[in-house]
């Protein structure tokens, strides 16, 4: 009778709602994985100069709005003095008979000029104004106001900010270009760097027009409203490259000693030498270099006590094993006997096997160059020999490991396959992964495959499938394979080919 597992209680409707922000944080996570690169060099790097960068354009936004702020305060003042001392002279022509005002203009400009050119006009005179500014609208509005105010008994005048060049002065045509210098030179600014002029038009009577010219107080005040000036750009561009520079230099000495951390790590998982770590360097990393050469120094004597402990067992083993099989020769039971015999050449090859999975995770073999398509053939060669069909082309491909135990590896894959599946197909080949360029090396068979549910079994020790333990009853599992590709820096996968078999592919570093 098969037992029933109780269905468990169904989620509250609010449940889904639950895991979103799980689900966000995941994706938020995946997004800056994508975003930052690998090291850790580079994240600090981009995270500090990422928060200089927000830093300085929130204080830059700050300081410009405080600098708009400041400059439309300053320019409406400006105008509004302006506008005052427009209506004063208007005021002061306006007392002047029309025919005694041409020549006060005259004798105006022959002593120099005042704060304003002035003309008078039998019209109004065109006037080319400026490209929209927020600070030219300003100071227009605040000083025709301010002339509103001042001369509410004259028609409305008309304000425009226009540059000098070709800036018309009278309705017949003549411009400032045309006036001598004399006369505008200490009123206007057209050399080196032309300022805005601000041109006050206004109908004293009927056709005459009076016509003014002045700078701002601050000439210039346009610009002084715009936080783009190329000397604040250069300034704030060099601040940031010395920041920059500062961040990487520290950032690369704080990290370099976990980069010689990390190093001897994989050279001590791959039972490579590892050199002395550096005793210097900040607090956190002293502890954890003593706490790495602790663990390895443990490790050590952990590996070499096991190694003495197996090669003790299997010389005490053997000796009452051999005695065992001397004493069932006397037996004159036959098949007593070949009981006997079976039994202990079984647990003589228990013992030959817990010693082979010892030489098998040996440290002290040397890295090497390996000839892939060498080893292969090898086997290969042996196999034909028995009958096998193999299929394998040559790639020229050589890795960097310990050769006997990729051998052991590899052959073990190899014969599971054999035992699998009569026809086996070895492929060899380059591919790219995240720590750099690596080598395949796939070997499927044409077996019956595995049940999904049974993939992850395949890898302890003794295990063998149903289908399979009537091939193969002395195999010791392919976990051998996978600690020997593991020591090396790589991988061994497994998976059902669509087609029937299994395939077992071992990604390893090309160097």
């Amino acid at each position: 009778m098969n037992e029933v597992t109780p269905a468990a209680p169904a989620a509250p409707a609010s449940a889904p709602p639950a895991v979103r922000p799980a689900t966000a944080r995941g994706k938020l996570a995946a997004l800056l994985d994508w975003m930052l690169p690998d090291s850790l060099l580079g994240r600090l790097s981009v995270v500090m100069i990422f928060g200089v960068l927000v830093t300085q354009v929130a204080g830059g936004m700050i300081w410009a709005a405080q600098l708009r702020s400041k400059s439309e305060a300053e320019t409406r003042v400006a105008a509004q003095h302006l506008a005052h001392s427009a209506s004063v002279a208007i005021r002061y022509f306006m007392s002047l008979p029309a025919n005694y005002r041409p020549l006060m203009i005259q004798q105006l400009r022959e002593m120099g000029g005042t704060r304003f050119f002035i003309n008078a006009n039998s019209t109004a005179v065109p006037v080319t104004p400026i490209a929209d500014n927020r600070l030219a609208a300003v100071a227009i509005d605040v000083a025709a106001q301010t002339l509103r105010d001042d001369l509410p008994f004259l028609p409305e005048a008309r304000l425009d900010f226009a540059w000098p060049e070709g800036l018309q002065v009278s309705s017949d045509g003549l411009t400032v270009n045309d006036l001598p210098d004399n006369w505008v030179q200490h009123i206007l600014l057209t050399k080196p760097n032309s300022a805005p002029v601000l041109v006050i038009q206004m109908q004293v009577e009927s056709g005459r027009w009076l016509y003014l010219a002045a700078l701002m107080p601050n000439p210039y005040f346009l610009d002084s409203g715009n936080p783009l000036w190329l000397d604040r750009l250069v300034l704030q561009g060099l601040s940031l490259a010395a920041i920059l520079l500062l961040t990487i230099l520290v950032v690369r000495w704080t990290t370099r000693p976990l980069a010689a951390l990390a190093d001897a790590a994989e050279a001590f998982g791959k039972g490579e030498t590892v050199p002395e770590l550096p005793g210097t360097g900040s607090r956190e990393y002293v502890k954890t270099a003593r706490a790495f050469s602790g663990m390895r120094e443990r490790i050590k004597r952990y590996l070499e006590d096991r190694e003495r402990l197996f090669v003790s067992i299997s010389h005490d083993l053997r000796t009452p094993i051999t005695r065992l099989k001397l004493r069932t020769e006397l037996m004159d039971d036959d098949d007593m006997r070949t009981e006997f015999h079976d039994d202990l050449d079984e647990l003589d090859m228990m013992v030959k096997g817990a010693l082979q999975s010892v030489k098998d995770s040996d440290i002290h073999e040397n890295h090497t160059e390996v000839r892939l398509d060498a080893l292969v053939i090898r086997m290969i060669r042996d196999a034909r020999m028995a009958g096998h069909e193999i299929a394998f082309t040559p790639s020229g491909i050589t890795v960097i490991a310990k050769p006997l135990a990729l051998k052991r590896a590899i052959g073990n894959l190899f014969d599971n396959a054999l035992y699998y599946g009569q026809k086996v197909e070895i492929a060899i080949r380059p591919s790219r992964g995240v720590g750099g360029d690596m080598v395949e090396i796939e070997i499927r068979d044409h077996g019956p495959g595995v049940p999904e549910d049974a993939m992850g079994t395949l890898f302890q020790p003794y295990v063998r499938l149903e289908h399979g333990r009537a091939q193969n009853s002395g195999g010791m599992g392919l976990g051998i394979s996978r600690n020997i590709v593991q020591a090396h820096g790589g991988e061994l996968l497994l998976r059902n080919h669509p087609d029937g078999g299994l395939i077992a592919t071992i990604i390893l570093p090309a160097r």
